[in-house]
């Protein structure tokens, strides 16, 4: 009887309090947070082993994301991704020199060709063939080398998009464009050739031969190759780009929901990276005394620009999926008539670059080589978030960045600077169109207090001109609910002045008022940590 009157006491006590310490509220005292703390110490994943071609056949038959369209989880109360596991704030966040941008994730240790190369293990896949190798000082890397006929395709392209995804803000290898003669090349004790998936034979001198004599070489004899770093930690396999990893404790948010994840859609556009896919993915495990952390790379960027690894990248590539039904059942119907446009769009020739373009180049119609789900979820603002981002670029930047691809051909160099402008410029015309672009709000304390802002729209010159219709708020950080102050109001100018309010939180809400900009109206809602301090705590925008 008396346990029996504790557990009753228990649940009402339990009813009482479980409220007040589960009640919502919308800021707490260390938004916005900058640091996902998703590097907590954990056991070492299992390595897991996931199937390339059941990843195609899932996301182009079902639906692995799924129908429910949330908005993205892993941000801050400012709307921005906190650095993680995934992603460090670079240049969306702090100022990247040109020097920075030049040396990217790389920390100058490219391989010693000065004397020997010793080669581990050799890759056969498709046309074009690379080998795992050790330098003289013991690092290790691999290789690869670009396809017959066309010089510098594959490995400029590869070391050019890996710093710009670097910049952007992903884990990525240490890529480095090398030049290797035939006569430092060392076979391995342990070297292997696979035949097939489960069987290999000692590697020779004959087969080192068969690749020298496929791939392209300099006027000097040596061979132009792409040396990866191998990347630190234990190598736990691939990631998906939907759901989450169910052995790793600190990946809770679904993939398919990730900020970071979404928006790089709009990278993979502006690159031409269409295999943004399971095969180019990678888990490693960094260790940390017993336990450690899962680091999530992006690798493999030989499929970006206008290289599609073995050959020119394909016309269909970034313009339709692998199997889409609407265009194959038009074709049907109407008897080949009917030719898909992407088949007739013109391309310079230059071999070093392959095919791409910014003419035909439509930022919402871009395609992956098959569906990818983060992709599939991406919201209006996801796409804001990747569009500020590569508005940093400035045409100095990208022309810098694409010479760390060592093209020989000026020409083709300057078309591809220019052409990746021209895509440039049309994402952020697209995107910026979508909702209120307004950004980078700054308080400015003096006599009278107020906000600044910019309107990123008026500077991309999507408008001549904007006005600002805007309202203030009281704002209940707990009800979550908003008391208006005093009129709304017409600001013809980047600066709102703050109100005398004596309330914990206030809210901004602003509309922009501007001549074909019909989406410029959306809600911007800023809120203030109105105290001593005042600052910006959270910006929540109208999709």
């Amino acid at each position: 009887m008396k346990n029996h009157r504790l557990k009753i006491i228990f649940v009402l006590l339990l009813g009482i309090l479980l409220p007040a310490f589960t009640h919502a509220q919308k800021f707490y005292p260390d938004d916005p947070l900058w640091e996902d703390p998703d590097r907590l110490p954990i056991p070492i994943p299992e390595r897991q082993e996931l199937s390339s071609d059941y990843d195609l056949y899932e996301n182009s038959f079902k639906n692995p994301g799924g129908t429910e369209q949330v908005k993205a989880q892993n941000v801050n109360t400012l709307g921005e991704v906190p650095d993680s596991s995934w992603f460090t704030n670079r240049i969306g966040r702090n100022p990247m020199s040109i020097e920075d941008l030049v040396r990217g994730p790389n920390d100058g240790k490219a391989p010693d060709t000065s004397g020997p190369i010793t080669i581990i293990t050799s890759k056969r896949q498709g046309i074009t063939r690379g080998f795992t190798i050790q330098d003289s000082k013991g690092d290790v890397y691999f290789l690869k080398f670009d396809p017959p006929g066309y010089p510098q395709l594959t490995t400029s392209a590869e070391v050019i998009s890996t710093k710009f995804f670097y910049a952007f803000g992903y884990n990525v290898p240490e890529n480095y464009i090398t030049f290797i003669k035939r006569e430092q090349l060392r076979i391995g004790p342990d070297a292997r050739v696979p035949i097939s998936k489960s069987q290999s034979r000692q590697m020779t001198e004959e087969d080192i031969d068969e690749v020298w004599h496929l791939v392209p070489q300099t006027s000097d004899g040596r061979i132009q190759a792409m040396a990866s770093r191998l990347i630190p930690g234990e190598i736990l396999g691939q990631f998906r780009y939907y759901g989450t990893r169910p052995d790793d404790s600190n990946d809770i948010f679904l993939h398919q929901n990730r900020r970071d994840l979404r928006g790089l859609c709009v990278f993979a556009s502006w690159l031409n990276n269409e295999e943004v896919q399971l095969s180019n993915t990678l888990d490693a495990f960094i260790a940390q005394n017993e336990k450690g952390y899962v680091k999530h790379y992006m690798l493999d960027f030989s499929s970006t620009l206008g290289s599609g690894n073995a050959r020119p990248k394909s016309r269909r590539a970034g313009n339709e999926y692998f199997v889409e039904f609407p265009p194959i059942l038009k074709s049907a119907y109407t008897l080949g008539l009917w030719d898909r446009p992407w088949r007739k769009i013109p391309y310079p020739n230059y071999p070093s670059i392959g095919r791409f373009e910014a003419a035909y180049f439509d930022p919402p119609n871009w395609k992956t080589e098959y569906p990818n789900p983060a992709f599939l979820k991406m919201e209006n603002e996801d796409a804001f978030w990747a569009t500020k981002i590569v508005m940093r670029f400035s045409n100095e930047m990208i022309r810098a960045i694409v010479q760390t691809g060592q093209l020989i051909d000026k020409e083709a160099e300057n078309y591809l600077v220019e052409t990746l402008i021209q895509r440039k410029e049309k994402i952020v015309n697209y995107y910026l169109s979508q909702l209120n672009p307004l950004d980078e709000f700054l308080l400015t304390k003096t006599s009278t207090n107020r906000v600044d802002f910019k309107n990123l729209g008026l500077e991309a010159g999507l408008s001549k001109e904007a006005s600002y219709q805007y309202q203030w708020y009281s704002f209940d950080n707990i009800k979550m609910t908003q008391l208006s102050i005093g009129d709304s109001a017409l600001s013809s100018s980047a600066s709102i002045e703050i109100p005398d309010s004596s309330s914990e939180y206030l809210m901004l809400r602003i509309n922009t008022i501007s001549p074909n900009q019909p989406n410029w109206k959306k809600n911007v809602d800023i809120y203030l940590k109105n105290d001593a301090e005042m600052k910006i705590v959270g910006i929540d925008r109208e999709n």
